[in-house]
């Protein structure tokens, strides 16, 4: 009854902008399968008006005594929970396909080298993989080209859903090596050598990041008591002269 309820409404917001918005955060998020635009937006009715209704009706009718501008953050954190949960889906996903993407593109290379062509090595990957976000995605890359989509279009739409700037990278010059007639196993080879050198500058810049991150607990923490144990006796004995 509340699904149907929430729903209602959703359907009467014919914002074009935000629903185009809401539904590339569904898309990129991997949830499409769980819910589309109008269930998303029922989602932000629900957590965002009618639970804080609810909340303020019993904080009038009981008694209850909490301040009311309380239901009023509920009701902003509410409307923002799908979009938070869209977002860490999103985050899953990128790290999940940038550890597997250099491994699945070698093999690649190697399927192409070894005879196959490009649409037939990733249905040997996929098959011999086991479940993962990346070769769900590359599943229905295969499943859009048997359906009649162009192998171009295929991987548009495959970097258009995880929206990842390595995959976009991968795409885009599949394409165009198609439409050139380069040696796809070659591309491949240089896209490998490309992503596993990035992952390595990433490693660096967060292990650089985390070691200026690591000076804050340090000087909020560590330096007082440093400070309490260097200084303390000093500071006592000035207080109390010499019968310290």
């Amino acid at each position: 009854m509340v699904h149907n309820f929430t729903l209602q409404h959703a359907l009467r917001i014919k914002a074009p902008l935000y629903r185009k918005k809401v539904e590339h955060k569904i898309l990129t998020g991997g949830l499409s399968r769980e819910l589309n635009v109008d269930e998303f937006i029922g989602l932000q009715i629900l957590w965002g008006i009618m639970f804080p209704s609810m909340m303020i009706v019993l904080n009038f009718a009981l008694q209850l005594g909490y301040p009311y501008f309380i239901f009023s953050a509920f009701t902003i954190l509410g409307a923002y929970f799908p979009h938070l949960h869209c977002q860490t889906s999103k985050n899953k996903r990128y790290i999940s396909v940038i550890k597997e993407l250099p491994f699945f593109i070698d093999l690649m290379a190697l399927s192409t080298e070894a005879g196959l062509d490009f649409v037939n090595s990733i249905q040997r990957i996929v098959d011999k993989s086991t479940e993962s976000v990346l070769s769900d995605e590359l599943n229905i890359v295969l499943k859009d080209i048997k359906l009649g989509s162009s192998r171009a279009d295929a991987l548009k739409n495959f970097a258009e859903r995880l929206d990842i700037p390595e995959v976009t990278s991968f795409s885009s010059v599949v394409i165009d090596a198609d439409y050139t007639g380069a040696s796809i196993a070659q591309v491949l080879k240089d896209q490998s050598v490309q992503m596993r050198t990035e992952r390595f500058i990433r490693a660096e810049k967060a292990g650089a990041k985390a070691s200026q991150l690591i000076l804050i607990p340090m000087m909020i923490f560590i330096l007082p008591a440093v400070f309490l144990v260097v200084f303390a006796p000093i500071i006592l004995q000035f207080f109390y002269g010499g019968g310290f």
